[in-house]
């Protein structure tokens, strides 16, 4: 499905990400550069049904010449599942098993088959690696070093998980109204009431994140 048909469909499918001058690192959590980018709402699960309040995101998108800055701003409501010895001088396997927030990004829109992980969690820990998810089968490069940095700040009602990545990690550099393909996520709560959520529903049978063919669009601003 090309751009066009996919916007007449769902005009939901589009983030636009705004250019910023400066460089907006992970840590720059209340940056005003923040206040220029478009809010996108997470507000479903995997499946497609609505969400508790509790469990929303809001998420924006900026970029640099240098890099890709990507912040969520979380409800939460509940206590916080999270890994009890983090680390965050590499990345941290098994990520997802806890509360996280994801972006899958594809830079080639003709092979959105291809796409890079992040992760991060409320304890600045971070995941990345590059996929391919073929028909029957998925090959993950677990070794990918992307340069990512994660922050992230807890507060009494709500949760804020910030990450950057360098375009150099991504192979390169948006110009000014490309469109990639992507999708963002937020796993949140504890076994059996834990929520899977998704900007765009990948609709499997069992909570699942990587269907490509589900992944909406980013474009990016001037």
């Amino acid at each position: 499905m090309n751009f066009k048909q996919n916007e007449e469909k769902d005009p939901e499918s589009l983030i636009e990400a705004h250019f910023t001058s400066s460089d907006i690192a992970a840590g720059d959590l209340d940056h005003p550069a923040w206040n220029t980018a478009r809010v996108v709402s997470i507000k479903r699960y995997w499946s497609g049904e609505d969400a508790p309040v509790g469990r929303h995101a809001e998420v924006r998108l900026l970029w640099s010449e240098a890099a890709l800055s990507v912040r969520f701003v979380c409800h939460q409501t509940e206590p916080l599942v999270m890994n009890l010895h983090p680390q965050t001088k590499r990345k941290t396997m098994g990520l997802w098993d806890y509360d996280v927030c994801e972006l899958f990004i594809a830079p080639d829109a003709s092979q959105p088959e291809c796409y890079f992980e992040f992760e991060a969690a409320p304890t600045g820990e971070w995941l990345d690696v590059a996929v391919c998810q073929r028909l029957d089968e998925r090959e993950t490069n677990w070794d990918f070093h992307s340069g990512m940095t994660a922050a992230a700040r807890v507060a009494a009602s709500n949760l804020t998980i910030a990450m950057c990545v360098p375009w150099e990690a991504l192979g390169r550099v948006p110009q000014v109204n490309d469109r990639w393909r992507a999708n963002l996520f937020r796993c949140v709560g504890a076994d059996p009431t834990r929520g899977y959520l998704a900007w765009r529903p990948t609709r499997t049978e069992e909570p699942g994140f990587h269907v490509p063919a589900a992944f909406g669009w980013i474009e990016f601003k001037g």
